[in-house]
């Protein structure tokens, strides 16, 4: 133990200070370490320093010395009062500490995998400088991130969302305090999203485009529905219509999406809940034209509730191609062909990697071509056994709707046995099982008013056969019955991604009244299902077939948390850093190129009252 002087030069006078140090082992070898500062010792003589250091170090030990007849030392109890006051300095990074083990505990831990992935995606597809572009300031940006990781990682309403920001490391992360935050400045954010939205899809799809090498030949459109809680007055789009969720009850509104045929999302529309979908495809391809400009011999495909005359006549006015599923009825014109087996080839089908046994069915195809439009004929095995599944349900409860309405017309008394009545039940039952009514009989005669029905059997074998079959429809000359197949059955990354909008994402049910609000909370819906396709592309690039679900599961586990370390100093010191990723997170990590470390380690001295506090 020794003291050691340093000198330091201002303004032409030399300051001088002495500081008490100790040289200690370490596994790299001697190092010095500070015990104290002891100010300027001048006016004590030099031969007396180390004596006084020795009785400093001493009295910081806690050990009393033996008795002196000397009198106290004024300037030992002055420097001792000074270092006990102000405490030790904190160590360096390559200063060793002694820690009260007892006392060491962890804090404020926090989820951090599934938002550092978020993130770190969120900021490839280069979204805060497009928000920026956009014109939105770096608040809004910052509220536009946290709200969309919600919905990617654990959706919830923006009543709850500020409790569950702040349960994640996202504050870490972005390096913003959202301690303060509440609902009323995220229902703030959506306004000021509303207005920007066509902007940012455009910019997202360009982006897109060039980061994943995404083909833009073929475009997959369809539509949904998704309802509201409650009377939505404020929205004049919420309207009861047609409903995919079983929820007629409720007003809704329609959801258009285009994407490529990697599932990216290039555009999406919000529709009155009351329109046909067959009148949405002329918005859409304006839409597209705008996102990304449309170019002649490009590809649209739809199904067979938006393949009418009216809709091709309107891709084909903008020098497109179409490719689409013509309505069931127009099977019947192809029967002798569904029966003929020549010429069908069977389509060769790659199983998926964790599911050999997926494709279980058989598809085979087959081409014709009249009036210069080529029919692509399919036959589904898989598809045969729902058909004939759905079919049969459907003739069981007719059959049974039919007794009852026999019997109703016999009794000849009570509520429903008028002639009117009658004819009126007769067309509410064919229109409600009008996959089967057709090949059933049902007379009624009023005046003698007996009801009786037979079934037309050869109309029911007609069907039977039918079963399993759909027709595809295209102008285009180029393709083959096998690649017409699989572009049409490209659409299923349409239906894909409303599903996943629907359920991980939780686009449904609407709590959201205002039209613009609720245009703003589907696109932030959009937003996260752009990070969530990004993410499993980027994965099925690098040879792993997973979902977002399975990835979000296996990295809740790696968080951020606070180590408290107390010393024998009497300070404790805080180091705020990420758990050691487990070897599923570094693997992770690695095939989604992103860095393992979440955050670089920050560290914050405090004293014993401060910790109380």
């Amino acid at each position: 133990m020794y003291i050691r002087k340093s000198s330091r030069t201002y303004k032409g006078k030399t300051y001088s200070n002495y500081v008490l140090v100790e040289s200690v082992l370490t596994p790299k070898g001697p190092r010095q370490k500070i015990i104290c500062s002891l100010g300027d010792l001048r006016p004590r003589p030099q031969s007396e320093w180390l004596a006084l250091a020795h009785r400093l170090t001493v009295a910081l030990s806690g050990q009393p010395d033996l008795p002196s007849a000397q009198p106290p030392d004024a300037e030992l109890q002055d420097l001792l009062a000074k270092v006990q006051a102000v405490g030790p300095p904190p160590p360096t990074s390559a200063t060793l500490l002694s820690v009260l083990v007892d006392q060491v505990r962890t804090q404020e831990s926090r989820e951090a995998g599934p938002v550092h992935v978020g993130y770190q995606f969120w900021r490839r597809l280069g979204l805060d400088s497009i928000l920026d572009q956009a014109g939105l300031s770096e608040r809004v940006r910052q509220l536009a991130c946290a709200m969309t990781l919600n919905r990617l990682i654990h959706p919830a309403s923006e009543l709850a969302m500020p409790d569950w920001i702040r349960s994640t490391a996202l504050s870490d992360i972005l390096q913003v305090d959202f301690q303060t935050l509440a609902e009323d400045a995220l229902y703030r954010n959506l306004d000021r999203l509303h207005g920007q939205r066509v902007a940012i899809e455009t910019a997202l799809a360009d982006r897109e485009r060039s980061l994943f090498s995404l083909d833009q030949t073929v475009f997959l459109y369809d539509v949904t529905s998704t309802f509201f809680e409650g009377r939505a007055l404020a929205n004049p789009k919420a309207k009861r219509g047609y409903s995919r969720d079983h929820r007629s009850d409720c007003k809704q509104v329609l959801i258009g999406l285009a994407v490529n045929r990697d599932g990216f999302p290039i555009a999406h529309e919000v529709y009155a809940g009351n329109r046909h979908d067959s009148t949405t495809l002329e918005s859409m391809l304006k839409a597209l034209d705008k996102r990304v400009g449309l170019q002649a011999g490009q590809t649209v495909v739809v199904d067979r509730g938006m393949a009418g005359e009216e809709n091709v006549g309107q891709i084909t006015a903008r020098k497109l191609h179409y490719l689409v599923a013509e309505p069931y009825g127009a099977r019947g014109d192809w029967v002798e062909e569904f029966e003929n087996d020549t010429d069908f080839e069977e389509v060769k089908r790659e199983n998926s990697p964790t599911n050999p046994f997926q494709h279980k069915s058989t598809v085979h195809v087959k081409m014709r071509e009249v009036d210069g439009e080529t029919h692509v004929l399919c036959l589904s095995s898989e598809r045969q056994e729902k058909d004939r599944a759905i079919r049969q349900a459907h003739e069981k409860k007719l059959l049974v709707d039919l007794e009852k309405l026999s019997k109703r017309v016999v009794k000849g008394k009570g509520r429903g046995t008028k002639p009117a009545e009658v004819l009126e039940s007769i067309g509410r039952l064919k229109e409600r099982y009008s996959r089967v009514a057709r090949y059933y009989h049902m007379e009624y005669d009023t005046e003698k008013k007996t009801f009786q029905y037979r079934l037309d059997e050869a109309k029911r074998q007609r069907a039977e056969k039918l079963d399993g079959s759909y027709l595809l429809k295209t102008d285009r000359k180029d393709l083959s019955a096998d690649e017409a197949w699989r572009i049409y059955t490209l659409l299923t990354r349409a239906e894909a991604a409303f599903r996943t909008l629907k359920s991980p994402l939780r686009e449904r049910p609407i709590f959201h009244h205002k039209e613009g609000r609720v245009d703003a909370h589907i696109f932030l819906c959009v937003l996260a299902y752009h990070l969530l396709i990004s993410i499993e592309k980027t994965l099925l690039d690098a040879g792993l077939h997973t979902s977002w679900a399975t990835v979000r599961e296996t990295l809740k586990t790696h968080q951020i948390n606070t180590v408290v370390l107390p010393t024998d100093g009497g300070m404790t010191l805080r180091i705020r850093r990420a758990t050691t990723p487990e070897p599923a997170h570094r693997e992770l990590y690695q095939k989604l190129s992103i860095p393992s470390e979440i955050v670089p380690p920050r560290k914050t001295w405090s004293q014993p009252e401060e910790d109380a506090k």
